[in-house]
């Protein structure tokens, strides 16, 4: 890679969503960086990703380590020179339940994965996309106030409102910050809060994948 290829670096990249994104836009010319803490699942990302002609580098970790955050956005800066595109999918599906009964350690890794590590990594990654007027994606699941749904839905509405206040703060030569809502897909994480809906009713994580990329591009 030459510090002109086109960067997307993908949090969340294993699976689901995130995966599909990472597919759509090894397909238009980025290099993807894929993080996510299973290896297996990233190694079989890759190879698709290979097989239609793109690359891809794979990054195991967690995104609630912020020295491997930190180590991460310097191999970045020093090997690509900055990211054009920042896809935040990553998230932790915390069980429903009534909100008398959240569990208290469900709800401090729900805050932990969805709400501070999303603090941490906006500063770290800024940067990166300041250098090329890059994007920063926030995807999100508007499940806030829903019953059932106090720990997941209070977290990605958190999520949303940090992103909403980035975006909000735009200077000249600030990344573009920008949420995107994907229409129900027959993902894992739905599947842990839906398990006996009609997935075929579902819309495919690749073709809202599509969606997001003609938006961006």
């Amino acid at each position: 890679m030459t510090e002109q290829s086109k960067t997307a670096l993908i949090t969340g990249a294993s699976r689901g969503f995130g995966a599909a994104v990472a597919e759509e836009l090894a397909t238009h010319g980025y290099h993807i960086i894929a993080v996510a803490r299973t290896t297996g699942a990233l190694e079989e990302l890759d190879d698709r990703i290979q097989a239609k002609g793109g690359s891809a580098t794979l990054v195991p970790m967690s995104i609630t380590d912020e020295h491997s955050i930190q180590r991460l956005c310097l191999a970045i800066f020093e090997r690509w020179g900055g990211l054009d595109l920042w896809i935040h999918a990553a998230i932790h599906a915390a069980p429903l339940s009534p909100a008398p009964h959240i569990d208290a350690k469900d709800w401090e890794k729900t805050c932990d994965i969805n709400i501070s590590a999303t603090a941490r990594l906006i500063p770290n990654i800024e940067p990166l996309l300041r250098v090329r007027r890059g994007t920063a994606v926030h995807i999100h699941d508007p499940q806030a106030g829903r019953k059932f749904f106090a720990a997941y839905g209070s977290s990605k509405a958190a999520q949303k409102a940090i992103f909403d206040s980035w975006a909000a703060e735009e200077t000249p030569g600030s990344p573009r910050v920008v949420s995107f809502t994907p229409n129900p897909m027959p993902t894992a994480t739905r599947a842990r809060f839906f398990p006996g809906e009609d997935r075929t009713l579902l819309t495919d994580p690749h073709n809202e994948a599509k969606r997001l990329v003609k938006e961006l591009l």
